[in-house]
């Protein structure tokens, strides 16, 4: 394997009881890999204040620092904003490592596709795939974002609207949280799927997002991997098989883009199975 993942234990470090973006969907991710032979190392970039401006107001990262800001699916805790100043270092380590020939995966929490350029939502409170991004649109690329997650990333598509040298495809169920992404227009391309989609149908669906995305020529591949879209997650309707993570990531690995993956959803106990499943994959 030549494959880089970076995690950090200190994102593990807040909980809200019931909830169901949990420290166990790192902590014993990690565990597993560590015991595969894939042992996760820390950032290598941290991450400041300066990298979150790429994709976010002032006024929302004081909102992240206050806890200013009310969304009934994600809680204010102290430190938040250190904890995704972690969350975001991972991504931005993983692009890092992307750009220099090496895939890489961030396995960090909390997830970052639903906070827009001045919102918290859906238990995101900083985007980080949006953040990557705009770091390398910033250093003239071309640049590709595949969201696997079961929701819509709506605020990534959000930021990267209008953007002329970023795309953004989504692949997420319909009807479902956040209720976006029925449609694509500018940059934005969308593939709404049904409830109980399975791996044949949806196969189908990346395969023809991933020849949109070879359509644009990207330089560059970033891949918000939410994992909620497997049959048992108890959020959402899908019905992907453990197995079927595995094909996903070598479907995106033999494109061989420079890429990078982000967790983003994925709250079934199998979770640290479906995320193994996936870097195989994506390793290529």
């Amino acid at each position: 394997m030549t494959i880089k993942i970076f995690s950090d234990l200190k994102t593990t470090a807040y909980e809200s009881p019931g909830h169901p973006e949990a420290p166990w969907r790192v902590g014993k991710t990690h565990e597993r890999l560590k015991a595969a032979g894939l042992t996760p190392q820390l950032p290598e970039i941290k991450a400041s204040a300066n990298n979150v401006l790429l994709a976010h107001t002032d006024k929302h990262w004081r909102n992240v620092q206050t806890g200013n800001f009310e969304d009934v699916d994600t809680p204010d805790f102290p430190g938040m904003d250190q904890i995704a100043l972690i969350s975001l270092s991972g991504c931005l380590s993983a692009l890092n490592s992307a750009l220099n020939g090496t895939p890489a995966f961030s396995l960090m929490r909390p997830p970052g596709h639903h906070a827009a350029q001045e919102r918290v939502a859906g238990f995101c409170y900083v985007n980080n795939m949006a953040v990557a991004c705009r770091k390398a649109l910033g250093d003239g690329l071309r640049v590709a974002t595949l969201d696997i997650d079961v929701h819509h990333g709506d605020g990534t598509e959000a930021i990267a609207m209008g953007e002329k040298n970023w795309l953004f495809v989504s692949l997420h169920q319909s009807p479902l949280y956040p209720g976006t992404g029925l449609s694509s227009r500018s940059n934005c391309v969308n593939f709404p799927l049904p409830p109980y989609t399975n791996e044949l149908a949806y196969l189908e669906a990346l395969e023809a997002a991933i020849k949109r995305i070879g359509d644009f020529k990207p330089d560059l591949l970033g891949v918000s991997a939410g994992f909620d879209t497997y049959k048992e997650c108890p959020i959402a309707q899908f019905k992907l098989e453990k197995e079927t993570y595995a094909k996903i990531g070598r479907l995106i690995a033999e494109t061989k883009w420079p890429r990078f993956a982000t967790l983003e959803g994925g709250y079934a106990p199998d979770l640290p199975v479906l995320i193994e499943n996936f870097i195989k994959g994506f390793d290529g």
